[in-house]
């Protein structure tokens, strides 16, 4: 690592490996699935390739990911060790906290469709099927995420060619403020199964 805090305290110690500036939205990207080096590129607008690069092999030298060849042909793929994996459920819960900062939109900020997919399984986590699952498909900018409830809670996944109950359509910061329980599910369009929307999206009360 280029630098650390010096301090034996756990925080710390996990900012040493993660906190430099880059590192996180690369374990964001891989969140997602491996991936190869240029479509890390292409899915972090704004990095210089130099500093890609040296975050990459930051985060292998720590054990964070690793390279790989990718499941079909010989290309070389980045992917989360099982250790770095776990780096999920602080990045859901930074991504909860930061909800208070994203009902304002995107203004003139980057937005990739496909970090919906992990956005939204955060914001949905803790909701389960109360009885028959529910799917429903989440349109934005052309493109379709498939967010589908069971007795064990919320997959955030591309479509996979299942029937879904209803579609919705919204602007990111709608879809996300719906999600957070921010704002109300009246400010999307709803193709289908409106209850079927509501058993996903609209939080339950305790009890």
């Amino acid at each position: 690592m280029s630098r650390n805090y010096g301090q034996y305290c756990g925080l710390a110690r996990a900012l040493d490996v993660v906190g430099d500036r880059w590192n996180l939205l690369v374990v964001r990207q891989l969140l997602l699935a491996p991936a190869r080096y240029r479509e890390l590129l292409d899915g972090l607008p704004g990095v210089a390739t130099n500093l890609l690069t040296t975050r990459l092999r930051d985060l292998e030298t720590a054990g964070v990911l690793e390279r790989r060849l990718a499941a079909q042909g010989n290309a070389v793929v980045y992917a989360l060790t099982p250790w770095g994996a776990e780096l999920r459920e602080p990045i859901e819960s930074l991504i909860r906290w930061s909800t208070p900062l994203m009902t304002s939109g995107p203004g003139s900020d980057h937005f990739n469709p496909d970090w919906l997919a992990v956005a939204l399984r955060a914001l949905l986590a803790g909701r389960r099927a109360a009885g028959r699952s529910s799917t429903i498909g989440i349109a934005v900018d052309d493109q379709l995420l498939q967010v589908r409830t069971t007795r064990s809670g919320v997959a955030v996944t591309p479509p996979d060619g299942r029937g879904l109950d209803a579609v919705l359509h919204a602007d990111p910061a709608v879809i996300l403020g719906v999600a957070a329980g921010a704002l109300p599910l009246e400010l999307v369009d709803i193709e289908g199964d409106e209850a079927a929307v509501r058993a996903i999206l609209e939080p339950r009360n305790a009890g």
